[in-house]
């Protein structure tokens, strides 16, 4: 059994549909802005002002959007989790304190298990926003502050799926979470550190001394080795490059893969040369408190695949390679 794609005018049935969808889900988001007002600033007051995490709650479609809400506040700044409120007739209440602030979703702000919180979370003096989309409905009324997420039509034909209604309420959600993430200074650095094991936490939080190569695994040769024994050294260790230190102990260059290509192309015999002769000086380095994501940049302005890591003295106590920023997954 075939089926064949209805078309109109050369255009999909299908798509027609999609587009206008999209059209009335974003009407219903531009109309939003429109409709921000002081309950808008109340209710950041009332999340700024919380000492305790903001609980988030919603039945249905509202319960999805409500936890989706919660984790965005969460991520950037504002302590935040999803109590169901069915569960929450049935001892989950007892997940919320005095000193916190309930945001509760309910388009028509009359769902009975959010309406049947109100009470408990009154007699608790938790203060409450609602998020709905009937500003008389009995959810908005008895609000702290009311956030009117309503919409003209739902962009499902029959008006009747939570469609329109749950993107309207779900960008208000954002819009939430960022103006109070702007409020609170909230930075890239704040938001890896609740994002460890995302690309930006790595880039943000790991450091070179949490990478490189220390120990018996620094490559090292002295000042006035021969050239053979820095080669050596460099083969053995397997990073393409190698520290030269000074009698002292501090790093007087180094010797890399390229400086090798270089002493080829200059010299006939290589059996008579000192690494001093040809290493690089001072070469390029970075000290272990350093970002990964500099030290990256640092490798790829200087167009090298290696850095020597030395501390405040400027002796060696590191090796870093690219290879090693891939596999972390800083890059």
């Amino acid at each position: 059994m075939t089926h064949d794609t209805p078309s109109v005018a050369g255009t999909s049935l299908l798509r027609e549909s999609a587009r206008r969808t999209l059209d009335l889900e974003q009407q219903a988001i531009a109309a939003l802005a429109a409709r921000l007002d002081d309950a808008f600033d109340h209710a950041c007051e009332l999340i700024l002002a919380c000492r305790g995490r903001v609980v988030v709650t919603g039945m249905g479609k509202s319960g999805h959007v409500a936890g989706k809400i919660a984790a965005t506040l969460a991520s950037t700044g504002t302590p935040a989790f999803f109590v169901h409120p069915g569960e929450a007739s049935h001892g989950d209440l007892g997940m919320i304190t005095p000193g916190d602030v309930v945001l509760a979703l309910s388009n028509s702000g009359e769902t009975a298990e959010v309406t049947a919180l109100l009470p408990l979370l009154k007699r608790m003096g938790s203060p409450l926003i609602s998020m709905t989309g009937r500003p008389g409905s009995t959810l908005a009324r008895h609000a702290d502050a009311h956030l009117d997420a309503g919409v003209e039509r739902e962009a499902c034909p029959l008006d009747l799926a939570p469609t329109s209604s749950t993107t309207a309420a779900l960008a208000l959600g954002d819009a939430l979470a960022v103006a109070l993430l702007e409020s609170r200074g909230f930075t890239a650095e704040d938001f890896a550190l609740s994002h460890p094991g995302g690309s930006l936490g790595k880039r943000l939080l790991l450091r070179v001394a949490d990478l490189m190569h220390e120990g018996p695994r620094l490559p090292r040769v002295a000042l006035g080795s021969p050239l053979r024994d820095a080669l050596l050294e460099i083969t053995r260790q397997g990073l393409g490059f190698t520290c030269v230190i000074d009698a002292d102990g501090y790093l007087a260059g180094v010797y890399t893969d390229g400086d090798l290509r270089r002493t080829l192309d200059q010299h006939s015999d290589l059996s008579g040369l000192c690494v001093d002769d040809v290493m690089t000086r001072p070469g390029k380095r970075v000290a272990p408190d350093t970002l990964a994501a500099e030290a990256v940049r640092i490798m790829e302005d200087s167009r090298i695949s290696a850095l020597a890591v030395v501390d405040a003295d400027g002796r060696p106590v590191g090796a870093l390679h690219m290879h090693d920023l891939l596999a972390s997954g800083v890059i």
